[in-house]
């Protein structure tokens, strides 16, 4: 039977998105820091516009490359790819290059490269891997278990080099795990979490635990003739109170002063005005400064001063809301919803347990990244110093999220044919 060539089988509705994200990424990148002074060329080498675009350059090279490999590659290396990034996380550990506080990039001549980015494909590999066996149930505790083992080892070193926002970003991977048949209570429970961990720094732990405790009785009584459910309830009051107890713990311990301060900034700006919460202050006018059409691109006051800081990075997002207002925003919203359902839309189609986890996966972090970077910029989300994905500036995130989609890409073209081992 003829077979078609692999320009057809390609989805090139994800590739066109992608390079509509790259372009305005680059253009936005060159408006960041755009001199009317100086007026540079955004083919300048020597601006942060010109070193993007040789980024971008070698992502399609990379994105072409990858076309051109055997698609059981992935399936048959993906415990190697694992393992390589494993020993580089630990190697920064040890001898890594400290930017910004965090040891995690490893310095390449006058560059520099985070394994952490390139960790998160490589974890959703193994996942996929390990969960690519018809005995393996996310519903059999031992299952379970060696699939959160997989996660929180690159988590777990990313923490220890500084890095705890990229380390939060891991935790997308619950996304393919739900969709394979992990319990719904665990989802829950870890949502929860969260939310107690917020509410733990708005109200008083007293009051809190109060509540957990008369919720926690009227579940039991609700649920007395069903001793599973009973068993369910306990566990989760108990892990729920932990939380609580440990928020304290973790706001002293664990997270930095600086990042103590992201904290307490989010749940009241003027708490420090001009350090912690000046970022995410100036962020919220220069977007809302942008009004529903924007200033124009080159035109953004906020961005020509230098009000934001990291505007080429973590706030990229200010640059479109001053320059392209609430339009161009909506446009940069609706690029990236386009390219998450369509992913969900291919994972949903393959044919074999490795392609769909792996596509969930990719759908997870780029995910992650792109509600936590905006939430961050318009002040709902702590800073945690996350790009925002395809658009920040870049190479490691940039080559990193190139790789994660179109190896998912690249399984899709081949997802009649099933994965064997080699």
């Amino acid at each position: 039977m003829r077979q078609d060539p692999l320009s057809q089988k390609i989805d090139w509705i994800s590739v066109l998105v992608f390079g509509a994200l790259v372009i305005a990424g680059w253009l936005n990148i060159y408006a960041a820091e755009y001199d009317p002074e100086i007026n540079q060329s955004i083919f300048d080498i020597s601006t942060s516009a010109g070193k993007q675009l040789v980024w971008i350059g070698t992502s399609v090279v990379i994105a072409f490359t990858i076309f051109f490999f055997d698609y059981k590659f992935f399936d048959s290396f993906a415990y190697v790819i694992y393992g390589i990034f494993m020993a580089m996380l630990l190697f920064i550990l040890i001898g890594g290059k400290e930017v910004a506080g965090s040891k995690s990039w490893v310095g390449l001549g006058g560059f520099g490269l985070q394994p952490s980015e390139f960790a998160k494909f490589a974890t959703a590999f193994a996942l996929a891997k390990y969960l690519n066996h018809s005995t393996r149930k996310l519903t059999d505790l031992n299952t379970l278990s060696v699939s959160f083992v997989i996660i929180l080892l690159p988590m777990a070193m990313t923490i220890l080099q500084g890095d705890t926002g990229t380390a939060l970003v891991f935790a997308a991977l619950a996304v393919p795990m739900f969709r394979e048949g992990m319990p719904p209570l665990l989802l829950i429970v870890g949502i929860s979490i969260f939310l107690v961990f917020i509410l733990t720094l708005l109200v008083s732990q007293t009051v809190l635990l109060a509540g957990i405790a008369i919720v926690t009785l009227l579940a039991l009584g609700l649920n007395a003739r069903n001793p599973k459910r009973l068993v369910y309830i306990v566990v989760s009051a108990i892990v729920v109170t932990f939380a609580v107890r440990s928020v304290d713990f973790i706001l002293t311990e664990v997270l930095k002063p600086h990042q103590q301060k992201r904290v307490l900034s989010l749940i009241n700006p003027n708490i420090d005005p001009l350090g912690a919460g000046w970022n995410v202050t100036q962020s919220k006018i220069a977007i809302g400064s942008g009004g529903f059409a924007g200033k124009g691109f080159l035109e953004g006051t906020q961005t020509k001063f230098d009000f934001v800081p990291e505007q080429t990075t973590d706030f990229i997002f200010c640059t479109i809301g001053e320059e392209h207002g609430w339009l161009g925003s909506i446009v940069l919203l609706g690029l990236f919803t386009t390219l998450l359902l369509r992913l969900v839309y291919l994972a949903e189609r393959q044919k074999s347990t490795f392609s769909r986890v792996f596509g969930y996966g990719a759908v997870g972090i780029i995910f992650f990244h792109f509600t936590v970077n905006i939430a961050m910029t318009i002040g709902l989300f702590p800073v945690i110093g996350i790009p925002l994905p395809f658009f920040s500036y870049g190479g490691s995130s940039l080559w990193a999220f190139t790789i994660l989609l179109f190896s998912f890409l690249k399984l899709d073209a081949h997802r009649m044919q099933v994965l064997q081992r080699w």
